[in-house]
């Protein structure tokens, strides 16, 4: 019998050929704290888990985020992965325990693989608490990060500290947008606007983009032409969002992911990330890359091979800033 054609071996060997996965977007501090007690709050609305890591954080020592970090990047080089780009939280509560943590692991794994830091702004950045954490956070990652939902009702006034500050310290910027997989949402159409307004062309990707696909075409097709222009690249981290719930809204008819097949064919770099590892916002996600670039093609019916090779490592390095 001739032996059939094996996609997934085909696609793992060009992987590899490129220098391996690039996993452009990850939580590795908060990686493997999922409990009895915490997989019981699993269903609470994405807000109300904001509130729950907090027990997490202030209970953890730095010596147990490194040892969840450095677990985490052992299982992603058993993969083959050789580029992270990892949030971590930097706030009042958790205050500077992943910095020292992330500082050792860097030192650690400098030899196996390339780690990006990213400050995560769980508790915004307009506060003053939350600024100074925000603004600490800022000097050490490689990137700044952000999360307009964190302070709703000022998300403009979020983005401009975000940008702001990108340009003080000459770095990208990497920012959580439309997530709530709703019409409702215009997020990415608002970090369009501030990346004009502040001049930050090339150096702005947004993360998740899942409720692009609930607008209709005539707005996707609006929204991808101005990140096309402003060369605005996009993190897709497909199991993360699958779970979306199902809601009396109407909409067009979609899946929980940005439409990253609609992406790519208006030339907007696409990477892909596996978002949060065994986690109170996702209890049984295992970090493994091939199961979210699975994800991605089935959900989006996206079978261009070589596509699929450059959003698992070249365009993961371009969204990481790495040349």
């Amino acid at each position: 019998m001739q032996d059939s054609w094996n996609i997934k071996k085909i696609l793992l060997a060009e992987i590899e050929k490129q220098g391996g996965w690039v996993n452009a977007h990850s939580h590795l501090d908060r990686a493997y704290t999922i409990t009895p007690t915490t997989l019981k709050l699993g269903n609470e609305h994405l807000h109300k888990k904001w509130e729950i890591v907090d027990q997490i954080k202030k209970s953890s020592t730095v010596d147990q985020i490194y040892d969840r970090m450095a677990f985490a990047v052992e299982q992603q080089l058993s993969q083959g992965v050789s580029v992270i780009g990892s949030f971590i939280d930097v706030d009042a509560v958790i205050k500077d325990k992943s910095i020292k943590a992330a500082t050792k692991v860097r030192e650690k794994y400098k030899k196996d693989l390339k780690l990006v830091f990213i400050n995560q702004a769980l508790k915004g950045v307009i506060e003053p608490e939350a600024r100074k954490w925000f603004e600490e956070g800022a000097q050490f990652v490689d990137i700044i990060g952000g999360l307009p939902g964190k302070d709703a009702g000022k998300e403009a006034q979020h983005l401009d500290i975000l940008f702001e500050t990108a340009k003080k310290h000459k770095k990208m910027v990497h920012v959580h947008v439309d997530q709530l997989n709703t019409k409702e949402e215009k997020e990415t159409e608002l970090l369009i606007k501030k990346t004009i307004e502040h001049n930050l062309i090339g150096k702005v990707v947004a993360i998740h983009g899942i409720s692009l696909a609930a607008h209709p075409l005539v707005y996707r097709k609006k929204i991808y032409q101005q990140m096309q222009q402003n060369k605005i690249m996009l993190i897709a981290c497909p199991t993360a969002w699958i779970d979306s719930r199902r809601s009396e809204e109407i909409s067009v008819t979609h899946n929980s992911i940005a439409p990253v097949e609609e992406l790519i064919k208006e030339n907007i770099t696409v990477a892909i990330g596996t978002d949060n590892i065994a986690d109170v916002y996702k209890p049984f996600t295992d970090g493994d890359m091939w199961t979210e670039l699975r994800f991605l093609l089935e959900t989006c019916h996206y079978y261009d091979l070589k596509q699929l090779v450059k959003i698992a490592t070249k365009n993961g390095r371009k969204v990481l800033g790495i040349k």
